[in-house]
C-alpha cells in the first residue's frame, strides 16, 4: 500500500476536522468536471479535504465514491445542492465506524451518469 503523504491529513483526522462530507461517483470527478468542482470550490472559498470511499450495495454492485470534505455544515450544503451530490455522514455510515470501512447502501444500485451540472465523461461510458 503506497504511503499517505505528509501534506494529506491521516483519515481520521480528516472525519474529525472535516465531517461534513458530500459524496459524488468518482467516475464523476474527472476530466472538465473536476475543474469545474475545483473552481466552485475557490470561488465560495471552501477549504475542504477529499476521501475516497467504495459504496456496496446488498446485491453485490459497488463504486467509487470521492467525498467532498468540510469544516462547516453551510460550505457542504452549498456543494451538495450545487451539484446533487449524497450527504455522506462518517460516523454512521462507514462501515462499523471503521476509517477503512465500506459504504453499506441499501436499495437498488443504479450507475450514475448525470448530476447536477456534472456528467460522466464519454470516454467512461460504457
Amino acid at each position: 500500500m503506497p504511503k499517505r503523504s505528509r501534506a494529506t491529513p491521516a483519515r481520521s483526522v480528516i472525519d474529525h476536522k472535516w465531517p461534513h462530507q458530500v459524496a459524488l461517483p468518482d467516475d464523476i470527478c474527472t476530466d472538465r468536471n473536476f475543474t469545474m468542482i475545483t473552481k466552485f470550490c475557490q470561488e465560495m472559498a471552501f477549504s475542504h479535504q477529499i476521501r475516497q470511499v467504495q459504496a456496496i450495495w446488498p446485491n453485490g454492485e459497488y463504486e467509487d465514491y470521492r467525498l467532498y470534505c468540510f469544516a462547516e455544515a453551510p460550505a457542504a450544503a452549498a456543494f451538495r445542492d450545487h451539484f446533487d451530490g449524497v450527504m455522506y455522514d462518517p460516523k454512521r455510515d462507514r462501515e462499523k465506524g471503521n476509517v477503512r470501512g465500506v459504504w453499506r447502501r441499501i436499495g437498488e444500485y443504479k450507475r450514475i451518469l448525470d448530476l447536477g451540472p456534472l456528467s460522466v465523461p464519454e470516454i467512461l461510458r460504457n
